[in-house]
């Protein structure tokens, strides 16, 4: 049969042509723009799911120029179209959403779509293809279980990136003649990435009120530190998560972040969303079971505050960075109770102004990327490429200012109870004066990890210096 008078393609979209699910998608979408409204959503779905979608399309729209496509299959699907085949788009998302997908690809010449009070999947999907087509008048493209019921009345069946046992069901009920799986196995990789588990080192600020009273060998406060620091992580995954859900349309257009596993359609948005209560509800449980009830506090007000920077600080300029210092210096203030040990003001203030300049260094490196890249502003941030220079000076005063605290500390009657040598600390500030300019000078050249806490620790002269400032700490017990 030659391609001119091939039967209809008519082509799945989420899961086939997208790696993503424009339900999810959107829902997180309408949290990120309109939190208020996600009230509504449970009273949308008890009208049925095609009204739910419908509701959703209305208020939030996806952008059809960086969702992930799958690249082999939309590569065949133009070539099809080339050599003058009909394609259709046949989705269970909405026709507006669809609408626009088919607009941006510009090979579709028909779209079946979800309506007010139709739910386009499954058998209803099958029916209405027969309906336009005819029965075994079509070839159908899908990835799912539920395509199953198209696949048994269509001519032929195209499979992408099948789910657990949809290859064997389809070939049950039709002809499969073809199958695009850009997928590498099982791969842990992504989820470690999503998860962030890299990042669960700043929850090591949980040990440094153990640290600083100097009671890091009793083991049981040890042990209670150690608890922290799991329930900690759990918990800042879950933030991780649902930050990325919520970032998708921003990620997607940022040099780095567009990488990202749900950004980059790698992983399922669906389990995403899964993860996020799941990975919470854990924290809290090994939270209330094993530490103080004050930790849980600390512990909600932390998911809390970076709850709400998720949905509403990060947006606003500076405050976004005063609120990822306060995170920090509550992962501090955790380890203090969970431990019993009281942090003093030093310790406090310190956190403070040091993680601002840190939380500065880390907008000043995504704006220069994207002065590279000649855009004016930040993806959904409030910062223009001009703020640079502003964001430079405030970071550093910010950076200097935490080694004024450090002086201030070692002259206190603090230190004093808790060092037999306190003069010796005094050689802490220069090397703290060294690093917090090094750090800015990298950041200035453009030489600095998105985070600049990962790039402490992966950075081999600050190993070196955290080397030579523990050795000055002990010089000075």
């Amino acid at each position: 049969m030659s391609d001119s008078i091939l039967p209809p393609l008519c082509v799945d979209l989420d899961g086939t042509l997208i790696n993503t699910d424009l339900l999810v998608e959107s829902f997180f979408l309408l949290l990120g723009k309109h939190p208020l409204l996600v009230l509504f959503v449970p009273f949308w779905l008890l009208r049925g799911k095609a009204r739910l979608k419908q509701e959703l399309a209305r208020r939030v729209e996806p952008d059809a120029a960086t969702l992930p496509y799958h690249p082999a299959f939309l590569t065949w699907l133009r070539q099809q179209h080339a050599q003058g085949r009909r394609l259709v788009l046949a989705t269970s998302a909405a026709e507006s959403f669809a609408r626009q997908i088919a607009d941006h690809l510009g090979i579709f010449s028909q779209i079946i779509a979800t309506t007010d009070d139709v739910n386009l999947s499954g058998s209803r999907k099958a029916e209405r293809l027969c309906e336009r087509f005819d029965e075994r008048g079509f070839d159908y493209a899908g990835n799912g279980m539920v395509d199953v019921a198209v696949w048994g009345r269509a001519r032929q069946a195209i499979l992408v990136n099948p789910a657990r046992g949809v290859r064997e069901q389809a070939a049950r009920v039709a002809a499969i003649t073809a199958v695009f799986d850009d997928r590498e196995g099982a791969r842990p990789t992504p989820w470690f990435k999503a998860l962030r588990v890299h990042q669960w080192l700043k929850n090591v600020l949980v040990f440094v009120p153990l640290l600083a009273a100097h009671r890091i060998d009793e083991v049981a406060l040890l042990f209670q530190a150690v608890l922290a620091y799991v329930a900690f992580g759990l918990c800042a995954s879950s933030v991780y998560l649902l930050n990325d859900l919520l970032d998708l349309p921003a990620d997607r257009q940022h040099p780095r972040k567009r990488l990202r596993p749900f950004a980059a359609g790698q992983l399922p948005v669906l389990a995403g969303a899964w993860l996020v209560p799941a990975l919470l509800v854990l924290a809290f449980l090994l939270a209330g079971i094993t530490l103080p009830p004050l930790f849980s506090s600390v512990l909600l007000g932390y998911y809390a505050l970076a709850l709400t920077y998720s949905l509403y600080f990060k947006q606003i300029v500076m405050l976004d960075a005063v609120v990822l210092a306060a995170l920090y210096t509550l992962r501090i203030i955790a380890g203090a109770t969970a431990t019993g040990i009281v942090p003093t003001f030093w310790l406090l203030a310190f956190s403070m102004f040091i993680f601002l300049s840190l939380a500065l260094v880390k907008r000043h490196a995504e704006l220069l990327a994207l002065r590279e890249m000649r855009h004016g502003m930040a993806w959904g941030r409030g910062y223009q490429v001009d703020d640079l220079q502003l964001l430079q000076t405030l970071g550093g005063a910010s950076g200097y200012l935490s080694v004024l605290v450090l002086a201030l500390y070692i002259n206190s009657s603090t230190s004093q109870v808790l060092y037999r040598h306190p003069e010796a600390i005094w050689l802490l500030c220069p090397l703290l004066l060294y690093w917090i300019s090094r750090v800015w000078l990298k950041t200035h050249r453009g030489e600095m990890h998105d985070d600049p806490v990962i790039f402490a620790v992966q950075d081999r002269v600050s190993q070196v210096l955290m080397g030579i400032g523990a050795a000055i700490v002990w010089l000075a017990l």
